[in-house]
């Protein structure tokens, strides 16, 4: 079945467009297929929750089993422990993302945060409510980390790491920035 982007944003890449060895049509069509039960609208309004929220210069990117059908670390299929087990992998690429996290909160400091999750809740104190409201969209955890720009062109572009891009908000886009709670 082939899925298209449905929404009213700009599709952030070309649906041809091939890194981590998928097009991005082949990534999208695995995520909207794995992680939202086939529903584009449900998928769409997903990443319009996430545009609302994050600050211009963002870009935001899905990594994971989600994208390539199986997990990293072992080959399992996605949900391999039943429906809803696996986690959604939210990065915010970019200077402002960084800035979300506590300083605790960093693999690479001031580069490469940890993810916000049930293992470190307390991270990212402003991006809970977004979290919570992206888990309670999906019913299933969503980690959300941030990252420079090198390290996912490091893990993307050098390592063929796959990952979807969900948003890519301008420098200047003057949008109010509402609650998550909206």
């Amino acid at each position: 079945m082939i899925f298209e982007f449905t929404s009213d944003m700009v599709n952030p890449l070309p649906d041809d467009d091939t890194q981590g060895g998928l097009s991005e049509q082949e990534k999208r069509e695995n995520v909207i297929r794995l992680a939202f039960a086939g529903d584009p609208e449900a998928f769409d309004t997903f990443c319009r929750v996430i545009e609302e929220f994050v600050p211009p210069g963002t870009r935001v990117i899905l990594r994971g089993s989600a994208v390539t059908g199986q997990r990293w670390r072992d080959g399992a299929p996605f949900d391999a422990d039943g429906q809803g087990s696996s986690d959604l992998d939210v990065t915010l690429v970019g200077d402002a993302g960084v800035l979300y996290f506590e300083a605790s909160g960093f693999f690479v400091p001031g580069i490469h945060s940890r993810p916000l999750s049930e293992k470190d809740p307390d991270i990212a104190p402003d991006l809970v409510p977004l979290r919570e409201r992206l888990m309670d969209m999906v019913h299933r955890p969503v980690n959300i980390q941030a990252s420079r720009d090198i390290v996912t062109r490091f893990r993307g572009d050098l390592l063929g790491q796959p990952y979807l891009t969900l948003v890519e908000k301008p420098e200047g886009l003057s949008l109010s920035t509402p609650s998550p709670e909206a």
